[in-house]
């Protein structure tokens, strides 16, 4: 009688594993949406200034004072109505010698640093607005920095795209687990980001007659979004 229950037991243990419940199937599913846009730019940015040094302050100032005048002639010439140009900075500091073997530095002489920010909406003639100001005496040129001047349809766009991003790979996620998209729960956007293509220093034209080619090529507007979908 003890045997006969005992095998009883053994044989009925494994059908009281099979009866355990399958796990919770999920509630909902996160997905993630990106989406970049190619645009035009429209507009440039340029940083055009002028550096001196001389022995004394008053000398490093005046000196530049002129050359930058000079160049703020010939730039609101070349810019005309189509751009803008304003101070942008303007430094003047010591230069400082430090002895070899160490020892309190002394002041060999002074630099005068002053830029002008120039904005500019004829991007056909960026590079004559370079050659300019390097022609009347700017000696430090920026940029350019090319923009869009209304991003807001264009970053909308990249919305657009992010959002049916997230959608098809949230469905894509749900088929494979045998179930379908329900009510949206949360939507939530991500920090969007403008790439624009940035040439670190201008070249500069030097022969009167030659043009600083410019090339503004394209700027990139990204989005990225969060959807959570109810599953069912």
């Amino acid at each position: 009688m003890k045997w006969q229950y005992l095998l009883a037991t053994l044989t009925l243990f494994p059908a009281y594993i099979g009866a355990q419940p399958p796990p919770p199937r999920p509630s909902s599913v996160q997905a993630t949406g990106e989406a970049v846009i190619q645009a035009k730019p429209d507009q440039a940015k340029l940083d055009i200034g002028v550096v001196t040094q001389a022995a004394t302050a008053q000398a490093a100032a005046a000196q530049n004072a002129t050359q930058l005048q000079a160049a703020l002639d010939k730039l609101r010439a070349a810019v005309g109505s189509s751009g803008e140009v304003r101070t942008a900075f303007y430094s003047l500091n010591p230069n400082y010698q430090y002895p070899r073997d160490g020892g309190k530095p002394t002041i060999n002489g002074y630099t005068a640093s002053n830029s002008l920010e120039v904005t500019i909406s004829d991007l056909a003639g960026l590079g004559k607005v370079i050659d300019a100001a390097s022609q009347a005496g700017a000696n430090n040129i920026q940029g350019p920095q090319f923009t869009i001047k209304n991003e807001a349809p264009v970053r909308a766009q990249a919305l657009r795209q992010a959002v049916q991003d997230a959608r098809a790979n949230a469905e894509a996620m749900a088929g494979a687990m045998g179930m379908k998209l329900g009510r949206v729960l949360l939507l939530e956007q991500g920090s969007p980001s403008v790439i624009r293509p940035v040439i670190r220093q201008a070249a500069v034209a030097l022969a009167a007659q030659a043009t600083t080619p410019i090339e503004p090529g394209s700027v990139e507007v990204r989005a990225t979004v969060t959807l959570t979908v109810e599953l069912q």
